[in-house]
């Protein structure tokens, strides 16, 4: 099994988003992988959240790494939550 890393880009998001990195690396070993933008890959798990986000109580959270996979490890580019 390929190590999961957070690229820079992805770290510096991980407070203002609200995602760890064990949510990440859980999303892209459960979830289907799909193709996005500039031969990179995406996919995307839903959490159970049942607390308060930005003033509001959400009972979802939705983590959607992009990445690429290279030959010894997986590099997440970034990371999107929604909250729902």
């Amino acid at each position: 099994m390929k190590p999961v890393r957070l690229s820079a880009h992805a770290l510096s998001y991980t407070t203002k988003r609200g995602f760890t990195l064990d949510e990440v690396e859980d999303a892209i070993r459960s979830s289907l992988w799909e193709s996005a933008e500039l031969r990179r890959l995406q996919c995307h798990k839903n959490f159970p959240f049942n607390r308060e986000w930005n003033g509001k109580i959400y009972e979802t959270k939705q983590v959607r790494p992009i990445f690429v996979e290279q030959a010894d490890e997986i590099v997440v580019i970034t990371v999107y939550t929604y909250y729902f």
